[in-house]
């Protein structure tokens, strides 16, 4: 006997119901889908430390001294047995690239970092400069059918090495002026509010949710500077408190074609500039609150070693002359500095 037709629409209701929430369940986003996305790099030394360089603002087809710098690069690399490159951005001047095919990104990264010891994943930001071209093409799959170490898998994403997370951040759309430019490319980041409030949102889970010893962010523009560009205004607001309440231990950064070392004023945070990848600029210097501990108007980059307890990091010139070394001490609040003559008189 079939039931009644008004038992027979309950449960069709029903089932209904049930179906549907089931496909609101698949459909909505999980924590892991609204998170940074991640790229796992498994350290290869038996003790799990990290060796590492920092460039940024070097994408210029060899000129300006990009090629020495990038032969140092090289040297040092070797010394060191890097396991990664970061970029700190502005990765091709002066409009990034068109497409993952225009012969920029040959000419200024595949044909100028060609040592052995920088055959290793490059994990980069993009800057001003990337974003006033195709800002999506270096983020394309196809880019790294090009060259296998072309790694930017987002406009922000995570690095997890062990002992180290690495937060790679957007910070070109902070920057309010650059908004009235037309030549930036803002696919997927407009509308400007939404997608910081998004982003820092994002960050703020992932830091903490971190267990890492050491927590590195990584942004294009600097946050305090005695260089160049100065202080910026929207990150002090925006991004400098998620790093202080969330215990970050150094924020690098490029833009300010400069080497250089602040501490900040009122926590353990190094702010850390690598912009000499090619031009630099001589002479061009900004007051900060901050505390400056080293700054060099020339080019060059940067070198960290990191154990699960110390952090050994150092300046090096367009020569690979040591300007400036530290060492920084993992949740700690003592750092340890030891500079080198050739440094002492910037």
């Amino acid at each position: 006997m079939a039931p009644p037709a008004h038992d027979r629409l309950r449960r069709l209701v029903l089932l209904l119901v049930v179906a549907t929430a089931a496909a609101a369940l698949l459909l909505a986003p999980t924590t892991a889908d609204a998170a940074l996305p991640r790229v796992q790099h498994t350290p290869t030394k038996a003790d799990g430390s990290l060796a590492i360089l920092v460039v940024g603002d070097w994408g210029r087809r060899g000129q300006f001294n990009q090629t020495l710098v990038a032969q140092q690069m090289g040297v040092v690399g070797q010394k060191l047995d890097i396991d990664f490159v970061i970029s700190t951005g502005d990765n091709i001047y002066d409009d990034g690239i068109a497409n993952t095919s225009d012969p920029l990104f040959k000419e200024s990264f595949s044909n100028i970092y060609t040592a052995n010891s920088l055959q290793k994943p490059w994990y980069l930001v993009l800057g001003n400069h990337d974003y006033t071209g195709n800002a999506l093409a270096q983020l394309d799959p196809a880019i790294r059918k090009v060259d296998s170490r072309y790694t930017a898998i987002a406009k922000s994403f995570i690095v997890n090495s062990g002992i180290a997370d690495f937060f790679l951040v957007d910070t070109t759309p902070f920057i309010v002026h650059y908004w009235n430019n037309t030549k930036f490319d803002w696919r997927g980041v407009a509308p400007r509010d939404t997608y910081i409030a998004n982003l820092l949102k994002d960050l703020k889970c992932a830091l903490t949710a971190s267990k890492a010893p050491w927590k590195i962010v990584v942004g294009h523009h600097p946050i305090s500077s005695a260089c160049g560009h100065g202080n910026n205004t929207e990150l002090e607001e925006l991004l400098l408190p998620v790093l202080r309440t969330h215990g970050v231990d150094m924020y690098l950064n490029g833009h300010d074609h400069c080497l250089q070392r602040v501490s900040s004023r009122d926590s353990r945070l190094q702010l850390l500039t690598s912009g000499g990848g090619s031009k630099a600029w001589a002479g061009k210097f900004k007051p900060t609150l901050d505390k400056v501990e080293f700054l060099y108007d020339g080019q060059g980059f940067m070198s960290m070693r990191l154990s699960r307890t110390e952090a050994r990091l150092a300046f090096f010139d367009v020569a690979g002359s040591v300007l400036h070394c530290w060492t920084m001490h993992a949740q700690k609040l003592k750092t340890t500095t030891t500079t080198t003559a050739a440094a002492a008189g910037h």
